[in-house]
């Protein structure tokens, strides 16, 4: 499957997850900031994203889930070790802007259409079964 297929199902997920229209699924459109979604939408996307590709996604394999531990986090800000996890669990997700200002409240800005493009893509190419 092709990185445009791939986007326009995406894209069809989260117009219909969001209620928002197709020409805000872009790829650089951030799922909290430009698309409005709440933190129980996001359950909804992994829904939507498992039974649209056909595969599983772990708890905290595409969100991550437990950051906000005192080893990875100090006065709501994720310190160097939770940022390395945060790479490691999540190489689909770019944190540069987010190493400029990791404050714990910014993590969910991470999360932009291409980030889910590049998941999915690389679980289809790892050849995950359903």
């Amino acid at each position: 499957m092709s990185q445009d297929e791939i986007f326009k199902k995406v894209q069809g997920v989260l117009v219909d997850a969001l209620g928002v229209d197709d020409d805000e699924v872009t790829p650089t459109a951030r799922l909290t900031t430009d698309l409005h979604a709440e933190s129980i939408d996001f359950l909804d996307i992994v829904f939507r994203i498992e039974k649209a590709f056909g595969f599983k996604i772990g708890q905290g394999e595409l969100f991550p889930d437990n950051i906000n531990d005192p080893k990875y986090v100090s006065d709501g800000v994720v310190n160097a070790a939770g940022l390395a996890l945060l790479k490691e669990r999540m190489p689909h997700v770019d944190f540069t802007a987010f190493s400029a200002d990791p404050r714990l409240e910014k993590v969910s800005e991470v999360f932009t259409v291409e980030s889910l493009v590049k998941f999915i893509a690389n679980k289809l190419k790892a050849g995950t079964p359903a």
